[in-house]
């Protein structure tokens, strides 16, 4: 994909549309927005989310999660929260870009302030609006679904540190739920409450183990939620690497790959979403062969004096 980006610099957007085939156009697109973009916005995970991901589409309401990551294992459960009429119902487990979006945003607010106690309202509202989200009709029904699954669910990362597990508590990601109002007006984003609290054990797990991420790179892919999972990966791993790193297409699929039975049924859609995660990290260096994919050292997204400021 750096390429790509040398094609744009070198020959203009314009130019380079025109010399790569039609199906990577709009690849390019997003490379020439990321490249033109001089915003230093930073929005924060935990690194657990960088190893392990949240579905992509819905399970069933009753069907628990489980993805494992390199030394790590998500564990998602669904639960229960009151209902209108006094008696209590069952959500499923988040899924989707508007489940990873809202989780960012609590996780990004909490880190900036230092407090576990994270603002709703019109916080939220600036958040989606920069996300490309739109907070009235459908893309409110869905994220009013989706924060109602992260307030009902319970989450547990185990990890395996040194041939011993350490587990990260079961608990809620949030105490007392972000609670939305139904309503005809389609134009606000409403809200029962004007904070909710990030729980102690992921608050905590949060602060000892953030990454940052460059927050128009998910602007650019708020709608691809697999490119999401690998650009906060790719985010969390490259800067680390101290030689080529090659990983995998059953290691990929182990990790990205779930609701596909088979590799060769992955592969085009996991490479499409790389293609996408790549064209918004300029400085990511990465390589694909018939084996999988090789990791090379590169830059975080994110100047580490820059995150050093924040923290």
């Amino acid at each position: 994909m750096g390429t790509l980006h040398e094609l744009i610099r070198t020959h203009g957007a314009d130019d380079a549309r025109r010399l790569v085939p039609e199906q990577e156009r709009p690849f390019v697109d997003l490379a020439a927005e990321a490249l033109a973009t001089e915003s230093k916005a930073l929005g924060i995970t935990y690194a657990g989310f960088c190893l392990t991901s949240l579905p992509h589409k819905a399970l069933p309401d009753e069907q628990h999660w489980e993805r494992a990551g390199h030394k790590v294992k998500l564990i998602i459960e669904p639960g229960r929260l009151p209902d209108n009429d006094g008696t209590t119902r069952l959500f499923g487990v988040p899924y989707g870009s508007r489940a990873r979006l809202i989780l960012l945003y609590l996780q990004t607010r909490a880190i900036q302030t230092g407090s576990p106690e994270v603002e709703l309202g019109g916080s939220m509202r600036d958040w989606m609006s920069r996300m490309n989200v739109s907070t009235g009709g459908k893309s409110y029904r869905d994220v009013k679904e989706q924060a109602n699954r992260i307030s009902a669910c319970n989450l547990t990362f185990i990890w395996e540190r040194q041939g011993k597990k350490a587990e990260f508590a079961k608990d809620t990601i949030v105490k007392g739920g972000i609670q939305l109002y139904d309503t005809d007006d389609d134009q606000q984003l409403r809200l029962w409450v004007d904070t909710v609290r990030l729980s102690d054990s992921f608050f905590k797990a949060l602060r000892e183990h953030p990454v940052p991420v460059w927050e128009p790179a998910i602007k650019l892919i708020s709608n691809k939620s697999m490119a999401i999972d690998i650009y906060i990966w790719l985010a969390y791993r490259l800067h680390v690497l101290g030689a080529a790193t090659p990983m995998t297409w059953t290691a990929l699929h182990g990790q990205f790959g779930a609701g596909y039975k088979n590799v060769f049924q992955f592969k085009p859609r996991f490479q499409d979403a790389l293609k996408a995660a790549l064209a918004v990290y300029p400085d990511a260096k990465v390589s694909i062969d018939e084996a999988g994919l090789v990791l090379h050292p590169s830059r975080p997204p994110v100047p580490e004096r820059q995150f050093a400021l924040l923290r």
